[in-house]
């Protein structure tokens, strides 16, 4: 790619960021909107104020919102979101403050140096090649590769002290979030499965009572056995079905909706229906009430029951702790939030769990394998000015103005974005397929196979493609100076990697805070529905999923370019920028809460972040030695060594706390709610916290019927 293309993906893309900018400003302030821009301090009764009138104002851009986001505080975010948002908020705090520190290195130091060198192999066969800007213009043998091998021992120390001072710090929070959520049940309850069967009353429950009450007597306090609850399916779903019905006969009739005179007639047409839908719920009901009678549960009784104790002490002990010589039996781990229990997955057979595990990796497997297919043929279309001498007929595109570097700068990383767009919600469907308890841990695993699928997906298999399009003539032509070729391609690669950072970034996160798709299906229910029911509030979760892994991936990117090609820095400091104040806006504004694992998201994206920093010095020990300075090549390894070590601290003082609750901050937790009288208060509600949703009153009112949470039932 040369200096054309890139510039044409630079101009489209931030002319795009700037147009779906200013177009959110101007639709926030339009009250019809509320519900999509808003909704989050909507749910919570927040008062927002809207000009109601028609002015200028209302309808001219502004940057308000981001002047706004950059002075939310840190206090703030966590008492929106959690410490789980707060995480996500400081994965862009750490790139801004990593690559603001390796751009001051790379533009003063080494773009500077790349580009007075001798012009390299690479250079003379492009004069607009990027090329001049990187270590492939840097002659091989050259004294001043030793200049970039400085330069990677500060930016790897750099990003590891960065790395565990966010790691201190996140701990430290987390402890301190413990703290502060002391009034959740979780803390006081534990996850038990695998329970054995009592052989004198053939059921699980009693075994739960006296195996607790004999082991753990010093904090036991009761216990909820869970059921299997399937016949109660399509029953609930029935159910709630006619209760929309009536819901929406009563707010949207008929008549009315087709813009007809509501007659008297009408009315009692409505009425009757009405009439006939609420006596076959009220069968329903009661017929499910019937059913949830506990004597028809006894023999459907799962090895599975939540175990609420008196203080947290106890239940931080049971949850840690192995209860049986066989460890298969009386599995053990604190409980996930009560929102966050996918009570379906209970019902699976903890047997069966690595099948499904299995079963998840082989599909996640398939689907990398098949994206190597659309992947390879991106990069055919980046490496349009090699592939015309393949494909002759290429070259037709020369013969429309302005329309090549269109094409190979823009094109193939807005393809390539609209690929991977599918990718996490195929990722979630096959971690759902997993059999976690929790939806937190269904996502952090989606998260890691999305992230490894985006790693070996787009940036293995971008550079291995790009590079074989690129050098597969020449290689065959010249075989001895293949390797040479080799660090060159691998630096030319930069140049896709800039348009991809460029695209993802400044389109990508542009689209994120205009929400296109609400704003289309806004519009239509609108045009189709009646609105006298209000503002449609369109409520979600925060999809940690989606953005982990490809703000980790913009991370490993840049670490990896950080020596080898500097121009890409300031990208990418733009890059987090704007995801930073993006995401401030829409966790105040638009995300709710759904689940808060107190900061566990962190150990995973600490992991991604170190391997950023592996590859990195792997890839410049190849450099060094493609280029002739096998020295610099083998005073590496002393640097790799010392990042591995240092990970191997990491997992040894921070990882336990994160997955476990320590025992010492569990009492301290104990007697601060002795102190204030709460212990009790809260080992109440810890009790009734965990019924499952097949033994709760069913009352499918016209507000509750789209709340009623699923019952449990087998898979």
């Amino acid at each position: 790619m040369n200096a054309e293309s890139l510039l044409a993906s630079a101009a489209i893309n931030i002319g795009l960021a700037f147009v779906i900018l200013s177009l959110f400003s101007v639709f926030k302030r339009q009250p019809s909107n509320a519900g999509i821009y808003y909704a989050r301090r909507l749910a919570l009764g927040h008062h927002i104020p809207f000009d109601h009138s028609f002015t200028l104002r209302r309808f001219l851009p502004s940057v308000s919102w981001i002047s706004r986001a950059i002075y939310v505080t840190e206090d703030e975010i966590l008492e929106i979101s959690g410490l789980d948002g707060l995480v996500f908020i400081r994965l862009f705090k750490f790139g801004i403050n990593f690559f603001s520190i390796c751009s001051l290195v790379g533009l003063v130091i080494l773009l500077p140096l790349n580009y007075t060198a001798h012009d390299g192999p690479s250079k003379s066969s492009d004069s607009m090649s990027m090329d001049s800007f990187s270590i492939s213009n840097v002659d091989r043998g050259s004294d001043r590769l030793w200049v970039h091998f400085v330069c990677l021992w500060i930016i790897s120390v750099y990003g590891l002290y960065l790395l565990y001072k966010e790691y201190d710090d996140i701990l430290k929070k987390r402890i301190q979030q413990l703290c502060n959520n002391r009034h959740r049940p979780d803390q006081l309850t534990v996850l038990v499965r695998e329970i054995p069967v009592c052989e004198e009353h053939k059921a699980h429950g009693c075994c739960v009572e006296d195996f607790f009450s004999k082991h753990h007597a010093y904090a036991y306090g009761s216990y909820q056995i869970l059921y299997d609850g399937k016949n109660l399916d399509e029953l609930l779903k029935e159910a709630k079905r006619i209760s929309r019905k009536i819901e929406n006969l009563r707010h949207h009739p008929v008549a009315k909706n087709r813009n007809k005179e509501f007659t008297l007639s009408d009315s009692i047409r409505e009425d009757a229906k009405i009439a006939r839908y609420g006596e076959r719920l009220d069968a329903l009901c009661q017929k499910i009430g019937h059913i949830q009678c506990r004597k028809l549960f006894e023999e459907k009784e799962l090895p599975v029951a939540f175990v609420t104790f008196r203080n947290r002490w106890g239940a931080a002990l049971a949850a840690q702790s192995q209860q049986n010589s066989n460890p298969l039996l009386w599995i053990t781990e604190m409980a996930p939030e009560p929102r966050d229990v996918l009570w379906r997955n209970l019902a699976i057979p903890y047997k069966h769990l690595p099948l499904h595990k299995i079963g998840v990796y082989t599909a996640a497997s398939l689907l990398t394998l098949f994206f190597t297919i659309p992947v390879t043929a991106i990069q055919g279309i980046a490496k349009y000015e090699r592939l015309k001498k393949w494909f002759p007929p290429a070259m037709a595109i020369r013969l429309i103005p302005g329309l090549g570097p269109v094409i190979t700068g823009y094109l193939p990383s807005a393809i390539l974005t609209g690929f991977i767009y599918i990718v996490p919600f195929a990722m979630l469907a096959m971690a759902k397929l997993a059999g976690y308890v929790s939806r937190s841990k269904k996502e952090i695993k989606a998260c890691n196979m999305v992230f490894y699928f985006l790693v070996g997906n787009v940036f293995f298999l971008s550079l291995l493609s790009g590079t074989l399009l690129d050098q597969i003539g020449q290689s065959f032509t010249h075989p001895k100076d293949f390797p040479s070729r080799l660090a060159s391609a691998v630096s030319a690669q930069a140049d896709f990697f800039m348009t991809y950072i460029l695209t993802n970034g400044l389109a990508g996160f542009s689209l994120e805070i205009l929400q296109p798709g609400l704003l289309i299906w806004d519009s239509l229910k609108s045009c189709t529905c009646d609105r006298e029911k209000g503002t449609n509030l369109y409520l979600y979760s925060l999809p940690y999923y989606r953005y982990v892994p490809l703000v980790s991936l913009s991370i490993l990117i840049g670490m990896v370019y950080s020596v080898v090609a500097p121009l890409l820095l300031p990208l990418l400091i733009v890059y987090f920028f704007l995801g930073y104040v993006v995401f401030i806006n829409q966790i105040e504004d638009v995300y709710e809460t759904t689940y808060e694992t107190c900061g566990q998201y962190w150990p995973y994206i600490h992991r991604y972040i170190f391997l950023a920093i592996v590859l990195t010095q792997i890839s410049m020990m190849g450099l060094f030695g493609l280029k002739s300075k096998p020295a610099a090549s083998f005073a590496t390894i002393p640097l790799l060594l010392f990042t591995l070590m240092f990970n191997e601290y990491c997992k040894m003082r921070f990882n336990p706390t994160f997955f476990n609750y320590p025992v010492q901050e569990a009492k301290r937790n104990d007697e601060l709610d002795e102190k204030s009288g709460l212990l009790e208060a809260n080992y109440q509600k810890a009790l009734d916290a965990y019924c499952p949703p097949c033994l709760r009153p069913v009352k499918f009112t016209l507000e509750e019927s789209s709340s009623s949470q699923p019952f449990i039932s087998s898979t």
